[in-house]
């Protein structure tokens, strides 16, 4: 039987106002929204409130219009402890390190009734956590996750609110269920049809969850000298995420270590049985394409049978191929979008007055230890994503100790995650058999 009936979307950031319309107009079923109380949820709330519970989505490009509208939320709280009523379905709108202490926060007899819970940005091993922490209640709730966010949106006024703005939309999105013949991911895949996204569905959650590009480029080029200087230094000229050094953090050695942890990687997805992915096709393919005057069809097709100088040099290609956006129309003295000019953004004081570390990389420190984890439960050795950590433990411990008179977030302690491996490896070690974690 299908569920999708009483949802409630868990975060207060603006997807969760997208996935609310879309439910709304594609499902008309009964939904809720709840959050943490903080400051920043404290104007997200009160904008709702004031406007009667209407919430609206804008978006940026006319294609995407299935994606704009305006919905009443039916149920608002402020807090996860104060959760009340029947839910078949949870969907989770909020970072990936915070899934347990949302559930913690929610009361066990409300979880037990929630027959499927649906993750919409996880990271590679958030479905085993979710699992392992249904299990212990023993509640046999579906679990979905998805391998990204649908596409981009953001607040209308740079300030939560109930208005919300979608600039992009995904061509292409995995998923993967626990259950096989799942009614949801029917549901689901009609959703998104209506929306014009492609859903492949997988043969596991797990590998649904190895196909988000950011596991793969972010780290390298974040977790980088060049990067964390730029985030935690004084100097004021930007420097920018997609270009080529001096510019940006992109040289021949990022490349190299980019290439380094891809494999790393597909090391640990062979050791569970997960299919290899061709990193140049799933960047050009899935998420940003050039033209084949400057990656042959050949090239993409056989980069996983190359040797790695090959490799390096095709992957360093295809950033240069997208200094600027090959596709866009040129100016008038022949300058086609600066397609690569996305600053590298600053550490700033968060609306708590809290010193704090902006979402990438904050996010993908969690992201790549839980990767470093899983390997070494599966004894997997990872030098580079070792190397990625050291690098940016090593910057958060140097700020937080020369910013010690300051209110600083939690973003500056170095963590082990240590709660949450054991959950997730635990799952892990049950599909391909007994392993300790080390």
């Amino acid at each position: 039987m299908a569920d999708f009936k009483r949802v409630l979307l868990l975060g207060t950031g603006p997807t969760s106002i997208q996935l609310a319309l879309l439910l709304k107009k594609q499902r008309n079923c009964s939904v809720g929204i709840a959050g943490r109380a903080s400051v920043r949820s404290e104007s997200f709330f009160e904008s709702i409130q004031q406007n009667n519970q209407l919430s609206r989505v804008s978006v940026q490009n006319e294609k995407h219009q299935a994606m704009e509208g305006e919905c009443f939320i039916d149920h608002l709280f402020n807090g996860y402890e104060t959760i009340t009523g029947e839910w078949d379905t949870l969907i989770f709108s909020v970072t990936t390190d915070a899934y347990v202490e949302v559930l913690e926060k929610i009361s066990n007899q409300l979880l037990k009734q929630v027959k499927c819970i649906v993750l919409m940005s996880p990271t590679f091993g958030s479905n085993s956590l979710i699992r392992n922490y249904m299990n212990q209640l023993h509640s046999d709730a579906e679990i979905i996750s998805f391998s990204t966010y649908l596409g981009d949106t953001r607040w209308m006024d740079d300030r939560p609110s109930h208005h919300v703005l979608t600039t992009a939309v995904k061509k292409k999105v995995y998923i993967g269920s626990t259950h096989h013949s799942s009614k949801n991911i029917e549901i689901l895949s009609k959703v998104y049809e209506q929306l014009g996204i492609e859903l492949d569905v997988m043969d596991s959650p797990l590998e649904a969850e190895t196909r988000n590009i950011s596991l793969y480029v972010h780290p390298p080029l974040f977790m980088n000298d060049f990067s964390l200087n730029a985030i935690f230094g004084d100097v004021n000229n930007k420097k920018y995420v997609y270009k080529i050094y001096p510019e940006g953090p992109i040289t021949q050695y990022l490349i190299r270590d980019m290439l380094s942890q891809w494999k790393e990687i597909m090391n640990v997805l062979e050791e569970i049985n997960i299919k290899s992915i061709n990193l140049l096709k799933f960047m050009t393919d899935d998420n940003y394409p050039v033209r084949l005057e400057s990656l042959s069809r050949q090239d993409i097709e056989s980069f996983n049978h190359l040797e790695t100088i090959h490799q390096e040099y095709l992957l360093y290609i295809r950033y240069t191929s997208l200094l600027m956006d090959p596709f866009s129309e040129p100016d008038e003295n022949g300058r086609y979008f600066d397609f690569s000019a996305v600053p590298i953004r600053k550490m700033f004081v968060n609306r708590e007055g809290f010193l704090d570390i902006p979402r990438m990389p904050k996010e993908d420190y969690y992201r790549i230890k839980i990767i470093q984890g899983i390997a070494r439960y599966l004894d997997s050795e990872c030098p580079t994503i070792d190397k990625f950590i050291k690098t940016y433990e090593s910057k958060i411990v140097e700020v937080a100790q020369s910013h010690e008179n300051e209110l600083l977030s939690d973003g500056f302690v170095v963590q082990s995650f240590d709660e949450d491996l054991n959950m997730i490896c635990s799952e892990i070690g049950k599909s391909i058999g007994t392993k300790q974690l080390k």
